[in-house]
Formats: structure tokens, sequence, C-alpha cells
């Protein structure tokens, strides 16, 4: 990797924390230049603004979790290990955060939801990656017969994706990972009992 090239990852690693953790609107260019312990011109020698450099540190962040979400479905066939492998990503994601302050995802879409209208569009499309992501899993295993056949995808989608983020929330809140450690034995009990064919 060239210097330059390790400078913006650099840079996109300590800028997609600070978001994460201050928020867009809390973080300034002073900090980022602090974090960073570059100037402002070394910042935009390779972001064009703070708000480039916003959709691209969230970008990052987005990218670092779908990696693990890549290394949990990879060896996973069956329909019902895979919906288990996405939901393991959360557990994995407060253990060991791909970057500090909670859920990328769920932190951008709440600030950006008035605020920031292409941080908010670009959250939304990574939204839609994930319901698609877990439709499609059920809609395979559907197919499969891994999954019951009356089970609606899209209603699925939503009750995990909101169960799981309310509970990294709470957990985020309270400082305790057992809202979230409830939720994914909820889940997961849900998935064996209500789901499986």
């Amino acid at each position: 990797m060239s210097k330059g090239k390790e400078t913006k990852e650099r840079i996109l690693h300590q800028a997609a924390t600070l978001f994460n953790t201050r928020g867009y609107a809390g973080a300034s260019i002073s900090d980022i230049m602090q974090v960073t312990g570059l100037k402002k011109g070394g910042i935009y020698n390779h972001f064009q603004s703070k708000d480039d450099l916003a959709l691209q540190a969230f970008e990052y962040a987005v990218g670092l979790i779908k990696q693990r979400y890549r290394g949990a479905l990879k060896n996973k066939r069956h329909a019902v290990e895979r919906l288990q492998g996405i939901i393991g990503v959360f557990q994995d994601n407060i253990d060991n955060p791909v970057v500090e302050g909670g859920c990328p995802l769920m932190n951008t879409a709440i600030e950006s939801d008035d605020s920031h209208p292409i941080l908010r569009n670009r959250a939304r499309m990574v939204m839609d990656d994930w319901r698609d992501m877990v439709r499609r899993v059920l809609e395979k295993g559907i197919s499969r017969g891994e999954i019951r056949s009356d089970v609606n995808p899209d209603e699925v989608a939503t009750v995990m994706i909101t169960l799981l983020e309310g509970a990294v929330m709470m957990s985020k809140l309270y400082d305790d990972a057992i809202h979230l450690q409830r939720a994914i034995k909820h889940l997961n009990n849900y998935i064996e009992v209500e789901l499986k064919a």
C-alpha cells in the first residue's frame, strides 16, 4: 500500500471512530486534525470537504462490518446457520467493535435524519442492503425447505433488525450487554421454533 493510501486509510479509521462517538455535527475539523495528527491541508489533500470525509468514513465503517458478515456467512449453507451468523455479528461488534461508539449505521441514521440528507440517504441504502441480505437468506431457505413456507421474509427482516438495533441502543445506554444478549437469545429461539422448517 502506498504512503498516500496508508495515510487516507488511517484518516478514515480515526474519522469513522470520531464521527461514530461524537456525531457528525459534534466533530469539527479541529477535532479531526487532533485525532489524525494532520493539518487541515493534509486532510483536504485526501478529501474534498468534511462532508466528503464523513461519507467516506461511514463507507469505511460499513465496509468493515460487511467483512464481518462475509466471514460469518462464509462456510454456512443452511438458512438457520446463516441467520444465526448474521445475529452473531452483532455480538461480535459489541465484544470487538469495528469502530468505537456502537453501530455506525444506527448512529448515522439517527443523527442524519433531519440534518444531513446525503448521509441519511447513504445510511438508508446500507439498511436496504442489510434487509436484502436477510430476505435473501430466508427466501433461499424457503425454497430449499429449510425455512417454513408461510414465513414472510420482509417481515422477519424488519423484526430481526429492529430488535437487534434496539438491543444495541439499550446496551449502550445502560452500558450493559445483557440487553443484546437477551435479544440474541430470543431471536435464536425464534429462528429455531418459528422459522425453521
